[in-house]
């Protein structure tokens, strides 16, 4: 032995026992128990052995363990796949309690759990064993508790995997219930959001229309007054029009009245003054003017204004 692990593990070997009792061990050699299969009777008696690895239980080919008198405090859970496992030897340890998988044992058929501080339903399960038949009776009847413990912890774990899954579902239903309430929030925000932008826009449209309203009533105002103002421009412009026309066609008139008048009176001036009055176109008109002058005479305004003359002179 050597640091507890055996030297040469073939020198152990008898047909198809493998005795490594009293060697000291501390561990079980895995690696090298798995080079030989058919090695099915494993010794391990009377070692320091306080735990099994899981790699143990990948020794599938083991019929018979004898693992007495060494210090197992427990056995690992991966102990149901020793599928040909007959024969279990765990007198005088120190184990508890064994693994739910303890039930997958199918093939078990003797066990010996003598001088362990087994908790009491387990204790009672697997009986005094101090003979042949009470060890076949120990692993019959410590397969059926375990397979009862197996049912529970499979009840157990169901009703944790399920308590677990409420709570998933609660944790969910919240998680969307907070989601439903935040896309609600962050609906009610964007209506708000948009209600404030429509009243916006329709106090900018009412500004807009107040404003082109008033810019409207304005532009109508100047227009009416430039109605207005055109209207009496061209009523005052019309009379003025009228009275310049009328002006000038009597200035007119007037002028060339008094260019008649001139050139009656220079007709007349030159048929009564000069040597033409003699003339046969200035006697007839000599004759109209004298008749015209007493016409004239005769008339009380004329008279009143030669008396007012004479008058005058006087």
């Amino acid at each position: 032995m050597i640091k507890g692990k055996v030297e040469n593990i073939k020198d152990k070997i008898d047909g198809n026992e493998l005795d490594l009792s009293l060697s000291n061990l501390t561990e079980v050699p895995v690696k090298e128990l798995a080079a030989f299969p058919k090695a099915t009777v494993l010794d391990l008696s009377c070692n320091n052995l306080t735990t099994l690895t899981p790699e143990f239980c990948s020794l599938t080919h083991l019929i018979k363990i004898d693992l007495s008198k060494n210090q197992l405090v427990c056995l690992p859970e991966e102990i149901g796949q020793l599928g040909n496992l007959q024969h279990l030897d765990l007198y005088n340890n120190k184990l508890k309690m064994l693994p739910v998988g303890f039930s997958q044992l199918k093939s078990l058929k003797w066990l010996d759990l003598k001088d362990n501080p087994l908790e009491p339903t387990l204790a009672k399960a697997a009986g005094d064993c101090l003979d042949e038949k009470q060890c076949k009776q120990c692993a019959s009847r410590v397969l059926q508790h375990m397979k009862v413990l197996q049912e529970e912890a499979e009840k157990q774990r169901e009703r944790r995997l399920l308590k677990e899954r409420e709570l998933e579902k609660k944790k969910e239903a919240k998680q969307r219930e907070k989601e439903a309430r935040e896309r609600e929030a962050q609906k009610k925000k964007k209506a708000e959001e948009k209600e404030r932008k429509r009243k916006e826009y329709q106090a900018q449209m009412t500004a807009l229309a107040a404003q082109e309203q008033q810019k409207k009533k304005k532009e109508e105002k100047k227009k009416r007054a430039a109605q207005k103002q055109g209207k009496k421009t061209a009523s005052e412009s019309v009379p003025k029009a009228k009275r310049s026309i009328c002006s000038l066609f009597f200035s007119l008139l007037l002028k060339l009245l008094l260019l008649l008048i001139v050139g009656v009176a220079s007709v007349i001036a030159v048929c009564q003054l000069t040597e033409l009055r003699k003339e046969a176109f200035c006697v007839p008109l000599n004759a109209h003017f004298e008749e015209t002058v007493r016409w004239a005479q005769g008339l009380e305004v004329v008279q009143q204004v030669i008396q007012k003359m004479s008058d005058l002179r006087t």
